[in-house]
């Protein structure tokens, strides 16, 4: 990913996702807020003990730095599930119900969702001019959310996912998520093999996860071929991104976002 250390919000992109035409995204960090610690900076976690009137100008802030309106930005309640739901001119602003990925096609609408160690997934069909976002920590990985966006927007815009370009965020790298037989059991269940997902662990019972293979494996049985991998652990970058493990299960939540602008004819 390529680092933008913007005076106000410090934030990353895909490569990829930079050259296309009609698109803006980014994936902000902790950094630019007004939060205290723990939740320090930006933080966008409504649920995670921070105040309510800190979390809004932090909105407000990350938002007026991109040139956004602050009404506009659309994301969920997110459940840690496989649900898509899609963004329109209609239903847009605000949260739009429990799911953990949105879809649009929608010009000008900013697709939002906050993590702390689960993956950023990204999606972008630069035939059909749509995208979406995803959210996808060990359950929403095993229940293939991931496939799940992709299913949808073959579903609603006709997308071909070997047009689509995917980008798999900052999240909790396989270094320091190790995970427990119930885990392990899931993410057997929920993928077809599981060499480079499920490491070696320090126990019989136990294992690295990588939620990053995990989820580009999704994404390339699902037919999608471009895939960029930032690879930055949110555990080992605290000093960049929030971290439920690493910041001892109190900590904010960073976003992410993605968005549709008009396309150069």
């Amino acid at each position: 990913m390529r680092f933008h250390n913007h005076r106000a919000i410090p934030h990353f992109t895909f490569p990829g996702f930079d050259a296309q035409p009609g698109l803006r995204h980014a994936v902000l960090t902790r950094l630019g807020g007004v939060s205290p610690v723990p939740w320090d900076s930006l933080n966008l976690g409504w649920t995670v003990g921070d105040s309510r009137e800190r979390v809004e100008t932090n909105y407000r802030l990350w938002a007026e730095a991109f040139g956004l309106r602050r009404q506009d930005l659309t994301t969920t309640w997110q459940v840690h599930g496989n649900r898509v739901l899609v963004a329109d001119a209609e239903h847009r602003g605000g949260s739009l119900g429990e799911a953990d990925a949105l879809i649009t096609a929608t010009p000008y609408l900013p697709l939002v969702q906050r993590y702390a160690d689960c993956t950023p997934i990204l999606l972008y069909d630069p035939v059909r001019h749509a995208c979406g976002i995803a959210h996808a920590g060990w359950r929403g990985t095993a229940a293939r959310c991931a496939e799940a966006t992709v299913r949808a927007m073959q579903t609603v815009f006709g997308s071909e996912p070997a047009d689509l370009i995917a980008g798999i965020g900052p999240a909790i790298g396989p270094c320091c998520y190790e995970v427990g037989a119930d885990v392990i059991e899931a993410i057997r269940a929920g993928h077809r093999r599981t060499e480079g997902i499920l490491l070696p662990g320090p126990r019989p019972d136990a294992a690295y996860l990588d939620l990053w293979q995990a989820n580009a494996e999704q994404l390339r049985e699902a037919g999608v071929q471009r895939i960029e991998i930032a690879g930055l652990c949110t555990a080992c970058r605290r000093d960049l991104f929030f971290s439920h493990r690493g910041d001892g299960g109190r900590s904010g939540r960073f976003g992410a976002f993605i968005m549709l602008t008009e396309r150069a004819m």
